[in-house]
């Protein structure tokens, strides 16, 4: 499989700083979702990355620290509960999505976004469905966002450990179920998310 076959097409356009989006937390009950861009030097491939879903959490944490390292730039932004809110999960991505795009140090001139939709950017753009499969740029994204949000949600817990955010990362498991019941809802949580959970 060639990781960057992506990247090589939009350097084959003109392009030169290429930047792969990817985001984490859309399906969660509690928390905000992230998003990360990443621009890689080109020809780059870090030994180990794959989809974030694919790799433990032990191996998430240590290409967390390498793809900072490695990458020529990386952002990593959110959208908060409050705008999911008011804005609903898709729009509030998209919008975490062009925060981080936004936010890199050297300016992008081409994004790859995972998945089948494409943020408001000011750049030329695709999407890639299972991008993070398919494209390096995208899956080290995919760590930046995924390992944030986690450590994040480990806050969560020491604020409010009643809810085990720790060990479901806000998902809408059997353990963080029966704590909304039990407890009902903190200021982490996604109201609209719970409207069939606390009928």
């Amino acid at each position: 499989m060639n990781w960057l076959e992506f990247e090589e097409k939009a350097l084959e356009q003109g392009y030169t700083s290429i930047c792969g989006v990817d985001e984490a937390g859309r399906g969660p009950l509690a928390g905000p979702v992230c998003a990360a861009a990443v621009i890689l030097p080109k020809g780059k491939v870090i030994d180990g990355v794959n989809d974030s879903k694919k790799l433990t959490e032990k191996k998430r944490e240590a290409l967390f620290e390498v793809i900072k390292a490695e990458a020529e730039s990386y952002s990593i932004a959110y959208a908060s509960v409050q705008e999911i809110e008011e804005m609903n999960i898709l729009n509030a991505t998209m919008l975490a999505m062009k925060r981080a795009v936004e936010g890199l140090d050297i300016k992008a001139d081409y994004a790859m976004i995972d998945g089948n939709r494409i943020p408001d950017l000011s750049i030329d753009s695709e999407f890639i469905i299972k991008g993070d499969a398919k494209s390096m740029s995208i899956a080290c994204a995919s760590i930046l966002a995924k390992v944030s949000r986690d450590k994040l949600l480990y806050e969560y817990a020491g604020e409010y450990p009643q809810y085990h955010f720790d060990k479901h990362k806000g998902y809408g498991t059997k353990l963080h179920v029966e704590a909304l019941k039990e407890f009902g809802p903190c200021p982490y949580h996604r109201m609209s998310f719970l409207r069939k959970i606390l009928k």
